[in-house]
């Protein structure tokens, strides 16, 4: 589906490392970018694939994960909209280390292997807002570890209910129980208890695939066990 041109430069304007670019520069990114449309489930690429191009997420929401032998999932990232994914096999080896998948329907950017390198060789203010993404993103991803490695389940899951609450307001929506279940490495049912209890000392309220966070203050006391 292809968006008015208007409505695609107002998007780009409003993209962190398209922030400090000039009109006549806007206007070239309008050219060499597409806006597409997918549905939830649609998977963007595949660890070891090579890539070409650069996502830009305007709404949706995608997940980045790695799959054990097994077949468990393990969440690397959520990423939601305004940010970037797909960059770190453009900038690095030239090949994915991660799944993409849409886990909403989702409104996407995409830009060409060519046309990264060219902006980031051209202007080193859009590599520094991919710098600091990619910073932000290890960060949480380092956090996540510690958390697997040294905290209770009910401890990593209101660390994540915080974390996620940094993005979205103390209202989180599109999260079923399966969906905090692979980020946090545990299994629905475990999450669906925890989730009641979190409920029942008045934390949080529950909604379909919403979450409203009551109490943020007693959920960090949960997310320290």
């Amino acid at each position: 589906m292809k968006m008015k041109q208007a409505q695609k430069i107002d998007y780009l304007k409003m993209v962190d490392i398209f922030q400090g670019l000039s009109k006549s520069e806007m206007q070239e990114m309008d050219r060499t970018t597409t806006m597409s449309t997918c549905r939830r489930g649609k998977i963007f690429y595949q660890a070891e694939d090579t890539s070409e191009v650069l996502f830009i997420l305007k709404k949706g929401r995608v997940q980045l994960y790695r799959l054990t032998p097994d077949g468990k999932k393990l969440v690397v990232a959520d990423i939601g909209a305004g940010s970037i994914f797909g960059e770190m096999a453009i900038i690095g080896q030239g090949m994915h280390n991660t799944f993409a998948e849409a886990m909403e329907d989702c409104l996407l950017c995409v830009m060409s292997r060519h046309d990264v390198e060219r902006l980031i060789l051209g202007k080193p203010a859009v590599a520094i807002q991919v710098i600091n993404i990619l910073a932000q993103r290890l960060r949480r991803a380092e956090a996540r570890l510690e958390d697997m490695a040294f905290k209770s389940v009910s401890g990593r899951l209101a660390s994540l209910l915080l974390t996620l609450s940094e993005d979205r307001g103390n209202r989180i929506y599109g999260y079923t129980h399966q969906d905090l279940a692979d980020a946090v490495g545990t299994y629905r049912e475990t999450v669906t208890l925890t989730l009641n209890e979190f409920k029942s000392k008045n934390l949080i309220a529950i909604g379909r695939k919403r979450i409203d966070i009551l109490d943020p203050e007693g959920l960090k006391m949960a997310a320290a066990e």
